[in-house]
């Protein structure tokens, strides 16, 4: 049964203040996150290393009470090593099937641009269909299932770039960013105060409970001049003179649940157009591909969502003053 948005809006407060326990800042990164869990995507976070986004993927699921797996992306991982394999049982005499750590509630693959393209695309039909398939028999995943992948733009030497498909599947990518010099003692000073490497998060929901929320967020009302504008911005993205591909319908269509999250985050049962303008960058960005005249002007995809952001005219009314 559906929670009620306000009690989707109270948890998820919760949630972010449990996980606010273990990690230091980050706090819109966070919310983008858990809205986008709540809206049933998989998170991409890119950015340098040591900036806690493993810390956060793993407090976010102790705080929604996820069975957790996590696994070092390396060059000579094999696509089984992902999904499972199937092994001969001396007991039984029979072939059976042994699960890999994609079977849990929230799996965290880490550097994921240090693994093969081969690899990579083992999580393609985990993240899309929810199932896996060995040898030919399909093999359901848990509910709910989440992918949080990190990845470093920064050094590309044995690296494998995502490819189109496999980095579209992620309803959103993430930069946490370099915390501020009293965040950054905050974080030496807890550590300092615990005597532990380990930062334990109190379980605030479970997995049943996040697919309530999950279900509550459905609820939550959208005008359709809020989608048309969803559309707008991603048809603008495909006519843009720096870009050579723009946003699929895929991309509008995750603009709005992810929007539809935040506002169910911020308690209220509808989307106002703030919350798109919100969610754009994270949401569409990583689907763009710039031209090589742009890519060599160091454009970014970002600034291309930015510009568009400003141009682009939002709906004319929406019933944002509604009891």
């Amino acid at each position: 049964m559906p929670l009620p948005l306000d009690e989707v809006a109270a948890l998820s407060e919760r949630v972010l203040e449990a996980v606010g326990t273990a990690v230091v800042g980050m706090r819109d990164t966070l919310e983008l996150a858990l809205a986008t869990v709540l809206a049933g995507g998989h998170v991409l976070f890119e950015d340098v290393p040591g900036l806690g986004k493993t810390l956060a993927a793993r407090s976010l699921a102790a705080a929604l009470g996820l069975d957790f797996a996590r696994l070092q992306c390396t060059p000579d991982l094999l696509p089984g090593d992902i999904t499972g394999s199937t092994v001969y049982d001396p007991a039984s005499r029979e072939l059976v099937f042994r699960p890999g750590p994609v079977f849990t509630g929230l799996f965290l693959a880490d550097e994921i641009n240090r693994t093969p393209p081969k690899t990579q695309s083992a999580l393609l039909e985990a993240m899309a269909e929810g199932q896996v398939s060995v040898d030919g028999v399909s093999h359901p995943l848990p509910v709910p299932f989440h992918v949080m992948a990190t990845s470093n733009p920064v050094e590309y030497e044995g690296t494998y770039p995502l490819p189109e498909a496999q980095l579209d599947r992620f309803m959103v990518r993430l930069s946490v960013g370099y915390p501020t010099r009293d965040q950054e003692r905050q974080v030496l000073l807890r550590r300092v105060a615990r005597r532990r490497e380990a930062a334990p998060v109190a379980r605030v929901v479970d997995a049943a409970t996040v697919r309530r929320m999950q279900a509550g967020v459905e609820a939550t009302a959208v005008d359709p001049d809020v989608a048309g504008y969803c559309v707008d911005l991603a048809a603008a993205t495909r006519e843009h003179a720096a870009l050579e591909v723009g946003a699929s319908p895929r991309g509008s269509q995750n603009l709005l649940l992810v929007a539809r999250a935040a506002a169910a985050l911020a308690g209220r049962d509808f989307v106002v157009p703030e919350d798109v303008k919100r969610v754009a960058v994270p949401v569409l960005a990583h689907r763009l591909t710039l031209t090589p005249t742009a890519w060599a002007s160091a454009v970014r995809a970002e600034d291309v969502v930015r510009e568009l952001l400003a141009t682009v005219p939002g709906p004319a009314t929406v019933a944002s003053d509604r009891g």
